[in-house]
């Protein structure tokens, strides 16, 4: 096990596990913080788990940080009836936040209300809740996923992915979950999406990935969420989104480039870009002092 460069900020925030059955599936999620404090529901990207998020939340002290593990993922189990698709998940969510508690009085009407911060595939989903209904104060899309994933610098990439994920639905399960798990495909991805020159940082992050990256035990719920993860992006729920929207994207993103994020923030009624340079799509990992910075701008103002 890595340390984390992290830590001594993350245990100075209290946190307090808990669970529930929401929409099929028995959750787990995580509460950071304050239990009395603004509140932010934070949505994790594919094949993650909470533990993507710790260091956004690290940087964010004197919020109540609500981070689940996606149904399929980490401690959370696949939904019980229905694929994983989408809607599956946009439902969910709105069913989280209700058993979350932020949807409830003060937390919902209060000064600030709750936020809504979706990351990577969790850009997507938290994106198509708000658009069929889910009412945060503010939703925040950190390295959101604003274009086809099968175009841009990284459509080669992104095809041999979906071969990888095709043929792990086409092997006997034994097999499929061995390619899905193995530690050099993994490791792959991981030297693909890091930008950081530190070696302590790309340390990290490669065991983060090694850890967390294959901590599933259905492979069906993989392989759907993996379609989901594709066939959809964040510019299909932006024009029914009304409430204020902050997009931290990367300089170097390699998933969605900064091009079409400049192309995606004019479909929303209100919403503002905030770019990180040198970073990729692991601004969660590289730079979270700076994300949770340009968060807190764009939730206090000039408070912040």
């Amino acid at each position: 096990m890595i340390a984390s460069p992290y830590a001594d900020d993350l245990a100075r925030i209290p946190v307090r596990e808990r669970r529930a059955h929401v929409h099929g599936s028995d959750t787990a999620w995580w509460e950071y913080g304050d239990p009395g404090a603004p509140a932010i529901v934070m949505v994790h990207g594919f094949r993650g788990d909470h533990h993507g998020l710790e260091p956004i939340v690290a940087k964010l002290p004197g919020y109540r940080l609500i981070v689940p593990d996606l149904p399929g993922f980490g401690e959370s189990s696949p939904f019980a009836e229905g694929p994983h698709d989408i809607d599956a998940y946009a439902a969910w969510l709105g069913e989280f936040a209700e058993a979350a508690g932020v949807t409830d009085g003060a937390a919902a009407d209060g000064p600030r209300g709750w936020v809504l911060l979706g990351h990577s595939f969790g850009s997507i989903i938290t994106s198509a809740a708000v658009a069929r209904g889910l009412a945060p104060r503010e939703l925040v899309l950190v390295n959101p996923i604003g274009a086809p994933a099968l175009e841009g610098p990284r459509a080669i990439m992104t095809r041999l992915a979906v071969a990888y994920y095709r043929i792990a639905a086409a092997l006997p399960e034994r097999l499929g979950f061995a390619l899905l798990r193995n530690r050099g495909i993994v490791r792959v991805m991981s030297v693909t999406m890091a930008k950081t020159e530190e070696p302590a940082l790309r340390r990290f992050i490669h065991d983060q990935h090694d850890r967390y990256f294959s901590a599933f035990g259905d492979r069906d719920a993989v392989l759907e969420a993996f379609e989901a993860s594709v066939s959809h992006d964040v510019r299909e729920y932006a024009p029914a989104i009304h409430v204020p929207v902050l997009l931290v994207a990367a300089e170097r993103d390699d998933v969605t480039p900064l091009a079409a994020q400049h192309r995606l923030r004019p479909l929303f009624d209100d919403a503002e870009l905030a770019v990180i340079p040198g970073v990729g799509h692991l601004i969660h990992y590289e730079t979270p002092a700076e994300a949770a910075g340009r968060i807190r701008e764009f939730l206090e103002g000039d408070a912040a």
